[in-house]
């Protein structure tokens, strides 16, 4: 069964590893009527939670989900139970989330055969991401053949920087033959928040220059000029430039080899050091900022020294990016500890002031889920706390798709 020509829901998924995350959202009248997560898939203990629509409620199950072929099967029952299923003529389309678009995708894309091999082809830039992707988007097209599906590639935001912000100074035959540059990440988040955040200042995007800082457990920043990113911290993977919670972020190249001489470790040990000991985990053992400053209040010089390496970080991108753009509108903060931790706000700005960069320490501690300044009046620069909803970029990107007609649209350039 196909979609209705007033279909006006798109399913949002996003396959990981071990997981999958999913909201069925009405392009229409803004409500979400699924939203829900299978996880563990592979493990006994494989876990389905499910909020269905008002007066529905939760329900979560637990019980072996041996891969995401089952998983994708238990999303569909799921919303079936509450008569949301995948042939429901309410369904105008299916949106994934794709980690890797490489340099061939740069827009929301209907998927094919085609470009579905073209995604397979990226897996060696994104081994720990594609092949996840590629699992669900093939589960769901199994499911229904006949219903259009998007993918929306993290990277599709960052296809905007120039050659001399992408491209690293290596051999150009090298880095060609091997796709090695910067495609950053988190493309979906920077694209949703910096247009809120031109909303938030009363003016169009391609109006205004911000700083978007996407701080959570994964961790990236981008410079917008005008609506377009010019640089982005993520490079060739996500482990590039910000401390995260587990990522170094930017480090010397030739600690790797230094590691490999000296403690004999392997590639796949380095990566491992990098990718999961690293970041605030390895400087303290916390990953969780709400922890670090428990821990910093009770006088823990470990917590301490791990967060000002992180705001410190954070100060030298912001710096950059301030003269990559010449000129900023706003510096915006936005994901899990970005939206929540008034101390990484404070903190990051702090004696920024020549730079036009301070907060409101009263602004600054009000907690609140909707888009709000936190720097006063009288700041040249404004200070703001946008929420991420990647999901809902997702979905309306994928809408705004299959709605123009599906003529091509979107596709691979």
């Amino acid at each position: 069964m196909t979609g209705s020509a007033n279909a006006t829901r798109v399913l949002v998924l996003n396959s990981g590893s071990s997981s999958v995350k999913y909201q069925l959202l009405d392009m229409e009248d803004g409500t979400r009527p699924a939203v829900g997560l299978v996880e563990r898939i592979g493990e006994e203990t494989s876990r389905v939670v499910n909020t269905g629509p008002a007066g529905a409620g939760k329900r979560e199950r637990t019980g072996p989900i041996p891969d995401h072929a089952a998983a994708l099967k238990a999303v569909a029952d799921e919303l079936a139970h509450d008569g949301l299923g995948l042939d429901s003529p309410e369904l105008a389309a299916i949106g994934h989330r794709v980690v890797h678009g490489g340099l061939k995708f740069s827009a929301p894309t209907l998927i094919t055969d085609e470009v579905l091999a073209e995604i397979e082809r990226l897996v060696p830039v994104a081994p720990l991401h594609n092949p996840a992707n590629i699992t669900g988007i093939r589960t769901a097209r199994a499911l229904r053949p006949d219903l259009p599906q998007v993918a929306v590639f993290d990277t599709a935001f960052h296809t905007t920087m120039p050659e001399y912000a992408a491209r690293y100074a290596i051999d150009v035959e090298t880095a060609d033959a091997h796709r090695i540059r910067r495609y950053g990440f988190h493309g979906t988040s920077h694209a949703y928040v910096s247009r809120r955040a031109a909303e938030l200042l009363g003016k169009e995007p391609e109006e205004v220059n911000v700083i978007v800082l996407h701080l959570g457990n994964g961790a990236s920043a981008s410079a917008v000029r005008g609506g377009r990113c010019v640089d982005t911290s993520m490079g060739l993977t996500p482990l590039e430039g910000l401390v995260m919670g587990t990522r170094s972020g930017d480090i010397d190249p030739a600690v790797t080899f230094h590691l490999k001489r000296v403690a004999g470790m392997s590639e796949d040990d380095v990566d491992v050091l990098l990718n999961k000991r690293s970041g605030l985990v390895g400087l303290c053992g916390d990953n969780d900022m709400r922890e670090i400053r428990r821990r910093i209040e009770e006088g823990d010089e470990s917590a301490r020294l791990a967060f000002e390496i992180y705001v410190h970080r954070l100060k030298k991108y912001i710096g950059a990016y301030y003269a990559v753009l010449g000129r900023v509108d706003a510096v915006v903060f936005t994901a899990g500890v970005g939206e929540n931790s008034a101390p990484v706000r404070e903190a990051a700005v702090a004696g920024l002031e020549e730079l036009g960069l301070v907060v409101d320490a009263d602004l600054n501690a009000v907690r609140s889920d909707v888009p709000r300044l936190v720097s006063p009046d009288h700041a040249r620069v404004a200070v703001a706390v946008v929420p991420t909803d990647e999901e809902l970029e997702i979905a309306r990107q994928t809408f705004a798709l299959v709605g123009a007609g599906r003529e091509g649209r979107g596709r691979a350039e």
